[in-house]
């Protein structure tokens, strides 16, 4: 029996790669740690609340003693740290909350793993990063490889950029079993609305503006969910140690053609007065907006024989369709918060 600490296990990719890893290593035993602050939703999670293989814990990744007793109790032997500040707009707004939690956290994480695992090579701690990172490509670069140059250009990516260079150094000076996996642009089930395919679904069933960045030309790799928890899997169970991994969808495509692609599956599902791409608004671009992101997974690909097993058009029907039946769920996390962060980001 494994026993994971999921960091971030709350948010959007963390709450499915619990539901992914319970579904595909029911013998395990996994610890969610998350702080539950705004995309973090314990709603994600309330049909494996009785599993007596899972345990929550609400608090802070910055929180040594809280980590360290974790540690104690349940005799971690696996990390995969999602814990992170992630939406690009918000460090814009406010970079100190990144800082705190994608920098001193992890920090916090790799310290505590040292001391209790003391060399045991049996353990592993992999850190899930982004493509982010390696800043923005022109339109005829090559995809970014694991060997490209960091260049981050808002304070996400930046502080990103910060905590794996840490967990890389963790491994080089004390030993530390880690990997690292570096994704593009996820999507599916459980997104908090204030990212792109969720706002625009919500949007457009409402009859809402679908606020479009600048001129909606900027490329990002898409990677259903679901892909991207099973190739952490694979990481984690065949990666070569202090190595990092890139995991793409094969998916490069225009914020514009993602925004249309939406309307056109909600007006097929469910036909409105006239076509919802009429409701698109282009609005003022973001700060630094990197133009375009793609991932070269040739090397996941190749040494441990993952690919992306949905093309774009399944993964986002999947998406639309459980957005569809989950209203109540949409409706709860659209809270007061929310509302004026939109109003005060997307304003035309």
């Amino acid at each position: 029996m494994r026993k994971l600490l999921i960091t971030g296990g709350a948010g959007f990719i963390g709450s499915n790669f619990v539901h992914y890893w319970l579904a595909n290593h029911p013998g395990d035993r996994v610890v969610n740690l998350d702080a539950l602050t705004y995309a973090g939703n314990l709603e994600n999670l309330q049909d494996i609340e009785g599993n007596p293989n899972y345990r929550f814990v609400q608090g802070d990744i910055c929180d040594r003693a809280l980590v360290e007793r974790l540690f104690e109790e349940e005799a971690i032997d696996h990390v995969v740290n999602f814990a992170a500040e992630s939406h690009v707009d918000r460090s814009i707004l406010g970079p100190e909350a990144f800082i705190r939690t994608n920098v001193h956290g992890t920090f916090t994480l790799l310290e505590v793993a040292r001391h209790a695992w003391d060399g045991d090579q049996g353990c592993r701690f992999l850190h899930v990063s982004t493509d982010e990172v390696y800043g923005s490509l022109g339109e005829t670069d090559p995809p970014f490889t694991e060997t490209t140059c960091f260049a981050p250009n808002s304070p996400y990516s930046a502080s990103k950029a910060s905590s794996d260079h840490l967990v890389r150094a963790y491994h080089h000076t004390y030993g530390l079993p880690v990997l690292t996996t570096n994704c593009s642009n996820n999507y599916g089930p459980y997104q908090f609305p204030e990212k792109l395919i969720p706002l625009v679904i919500l949007n457009a069933l409402e009859g809402k503006p679908l606020p479009v960045y600048g001129d909606g030309k900027n490329i990002r790799d898409w990677l259903y969910v679901e892909d991207h928890c099973s190739g952490i899997d694979a990481v984690l169970q065949g990666g070569r140690l202090g190595e990092t991994y890139n995991i793409g969808g094969k998916n490069e495509i225009r914020n514009l053609d993602i925004v249309k692609t939406v309307c056109r599956i909600l007006d097929e599902k469910i036909p409105a007065d006239r076509p919802r791409e009429e409701l698109i608004t282009f609005v003022k671009d973001r700060p630094g907006h990197d133009r375009r992101y793609a991932i070269d997974a040739t090397k996941i690909e190749c040494d441990l024989e993952w690919e992306p097993a949905n093309t774009f058009e399944q993964g986002i029907r999947e998406t639309v369709d459980w957005y569809l039946r989950n209203a109540q769920w949409c409706k709860n996390v659209r809270d007061g918060c929310y509302r004026e962060y939109y109003e005060k980001q997307y304003a035309v």
